[in-house]
Order: C-alpha cells, then sequence, then structure tokens
C-alpha cells in the first residue's frame, strides 16, 4: 500500500529567540562601529590560482583534470625541469587549488593575512598538503600577496576492505597567515577639505538623524549632517593624528538605532520562521485542512478450467481513497504582541512548510503587517 499523507501536527514553532523578542525591554544603545563603517574603509577580496604537493596519493587524477598536469608542467619549467613532450605525467600527490583571502584595510607590506584553500579538480583529500608559493590578485589584476604553507584540514577520514567513512569535507583547508601582503591598497579617508563620510549598514531616517545628534552633541558642534537615509558627512581636523583621535571618539558613541522594519523570514528549505518583534497582525480566518490519498494495490489470479488450454494470468486491481478532513475557520483577532501571533498560528496545527502557505496567504489578504521573505 502505498500512502500520501500531510500530516497535521502541532507546530513546535519559531524558536524561542522569537518569543523572547516580544518582552517588553528597555531601550538599549550599540557602540556606532557597530551601526556604520567610514566610507572606503573596507576589506578587499583576492583570489589566485595554485598546486598543493605532498598528498598521500589522494590528489587529482589527472586524466580527469589535465589542467592540474599543465600547471605542474608550467610550474617545472620555470623551475628549470622540462619534461618531454608527450609524457603522460600520472601523478596523484599533486591538487589545483583555488586561494582566497581578505585584505584589510590598511594593509602594511610584510603583513600576514590568513588564507583558505579549496580544491578545483577530484582530490579525494587535501590533508597533509602544502600550497607552493600562489600569487594572490585583486579586482584590477594586481598582485597584492604571495600565499605559501602548509595546510590545516579539519576532516577526517578512513576506508578498509571496500568500506570507508568521512566526517567533514576534506577538499579544502585553511593556512593561519599563510600569505604575505607584497602591496598596499591606496586608501584617502578625507577629501581636501577634510570633509569624510559615514556609511550606515542599514538606511533608516531615525538612526541617520539620531547619530547626528550624537556626534554634534559629543564635540559641542556641528561637525555632523546628514544626507540621506544612510550616509552622514563629517568635519573632520586637517592633521593625521587628530583625525584618528577624532574618529575613534566618533565610532565609540552610543547610539540607540531604534525599532527595525517587521519582518517575517521563511527558509522554504528547512521550514523555520523567524518574526521580528515588530510584527502585527489584523482580524482574519483561515482555514486549514489535512488531505489524505491512499493507494492500495492488490495482485488476482485468473486460471483456466480443468484440462482448459489457456495459461493463468495474474490482474493487478487498485483502489484509490481520498479524504478531506474538515478544516474549520480559526478566528484570528488584532494582535500587536509577537506571542499572540506566534499563538495564533501555533492553533492552525501546521507544519512548517504548512506555514509558509498560511502566511503568504495571509500577506496576499493584507493581515499580516510584515515584510514576508522567503529564502
Amino acid at each position: 500500500m502505498i500512502s500520501y499523507r500531510r500530516a497535521s501536527r502541532p507546530l513546535a514553532l519559531l524558536l524561542t529567540l522569537t518569543t523572547l523578542l516580544s518582552f517588553s525591554a528597555p531601550a538599549y544603545s550599540e557602540r556606532l562601529r557597530d551601526l556604520a563603517s567610514f566610507a572606503g574603509v573596507r576589506n578587499n577580496a583576492l583570489v589566485g590560482y595554485g598546486l598543493v604537493v605532498g598528498l598521500d596519493g589522494t590528489g587529482d587524477q589527472t586524466m580527469q583534470t589535465p589542467f592540474t598536469g599543465q600547471s605542474l608542467e608550467n610550474m617545472l619549467s620555470q623551475l628549470g625541469t622540462d619534461v618531454p613532450e608527450g609524457t603522460n605525467m600520472q601523478v596523484r600527490n599533486v591538487a589545483s587549488v583555488m586561494v582566497t583571502a581578505e585584505l584589510p584595510p590598511f594593509s602594511q607590506q610584510g603583513q600576514e593575512l590568513d588564507v583558505v584553500v579549496s580544491s578545483v579538480g577530484n582530490a579525494r583529500s587535501l590533508r597533509g598538503g602544502t600550497l607552493l608559493m600562489t600569487p594572490l590578485k585583486g579586482a584590477d589584476g594586481e598582485i597584492y600577496a604571495m600565499a605559501q604553507g602548509n595546510l590545516h584540514v579539519g576532516g577526517a577520514s578512513a576506508e578498509a576492505a571496500g568500506s570507508s567513512v568521512e566526517i567533514n569535507q576534506q577538499a579544502g583547508g585553511r593556512i593561519n597567515g599563510g600569505a604575505t601582503v607584497e602591496r598596499e591598497v591606496p586608501l584617502q579617508m578625507a577629501a581636501e577639505d577634510g570633509t569624510m563620510e559615514l556609511e550606515l549598514n542599514e538606511a533608516d531616517f531615525g538612526t541617520a538623524r539620531d547619530v547626528v545628534e550624537a556626534i554634534n552633541g559629543e564635540f559641542d558642534s556641528t561637525v555632523a549632517s546628514a544626507v540621506n537615509s544612510r550616509v552622514i558627512r563629517l568635519r573632520a581636523p586637517m592633521t593625521e593624528n587628530e583625525r584618528v583621535n577624532f574618529l575613534a571618539r566618533v565610532e565609540n558613541l552610543d547610539v540607540d538605532p531604534g525599532e527595525g522594519p517587521a519582518k517575517v523570514v521563511v527558509n522554504s528549505r528547512t521550514g523555520s520562521v523567524v518574526l521580528s518583534s515588530a510584527v502585527s497582525l489584523h482580524r482574519a480566518a483561515v482555514a486549514h485542512g489535512n488531505l489524505s490519498v491512499t493507494i492500495s494495490q492488490r495482485f488476482n489470479a485468473s486460471q483456466p478450467n480443468p484440462f482448459g488450454e489457456g495459461e493463468t494470468v495474474v490482474t493487478p486491481e487498485a483502489d484509490i481513497n481520498i479524504e478531506q478532513q474538515e478544516a474549520p475557520l480559526q478566528y484570528m483577532d488584532d494582535s500587536a504582541d509577537l506571542v499572540d501571533v506566534v499563538n495564533a498560528l501555533n492553533t492552525l496545527g501546521a507544519t512548517p512548510q504548512d506555514l509558509i502557505s498560511i502566511l503568504q496567504a495571509l500577506k496576499a489578504a493584507g493581515s499580516l503587517r510584515a515584510e514576508l521573505e522567503i529564502i
């Protein structure tokens, strides 16, 4: 018997965190450095292609990844070793990898960076490998760092007699301090007249107003002005030392960011739902029922008469039964309390996947007063 059922069970809903967020709490403040950043002060992504050697037979199969063999030949040629033309290099201790790193602002030559190494071929494991000298380039194609070193791989595996076990993935690793900065990124924080820009992580007119008031109150002068809901223009000192002191005072100011927008985030793959504390629900009536489809199949044997010339034939027979459970209307009253919203949705007895459809319907009907985002 084959049964397709969409069950209704109590929803072990919405993380305890969402309930805790609903209780009224006093206004809290955050440091400005957690809410905003200075224009131009950011990390820069670096990427490079290289080879990892020293693997214990777990490297790329060069027949399926010919670029590994080509890379190895080019490297050997640069080191003064020529590989005879037509040589079939079956090297299992080498793997082609991509190397990535983040170049922090104000980085100086000689500074060390952490790098992440990821296999691009069919290597089974990078454990025990050594990354050979790999240039790391920025978006402009210039080399900003050189990476080299021994990999640390967090995974582990074992196999014997045709059986294998693996913990975590082993196609990637990390080298702490594995790259050295070779080129600095030019950075001009302030314009010629000393003005700078402070950019909020989340655009909000109220937060921008509060930040301007906090900065001007700290310096007892009009040194900050809002350009829009995200950008705040600062009038900084002209000398570098005074500017550093000025920015240190600015980023350590305490600002109340205010309450964020009402938002419901639904993960369609896992069924998890997170509601912000500003979510409210207008009056609505929702019916949620369950559909049960049951298909049973049996086989009957048809036999000929004794001494007949016929043959025994097996005939299948199927019964299909569809049941639709009654779904009485559930009344949801107006609510501005997150706990009430969660309780109202729980009364429907919906699974997380059903809850996605219910939230979409409530949003379409205008009852859910929040932005609905499905990821």
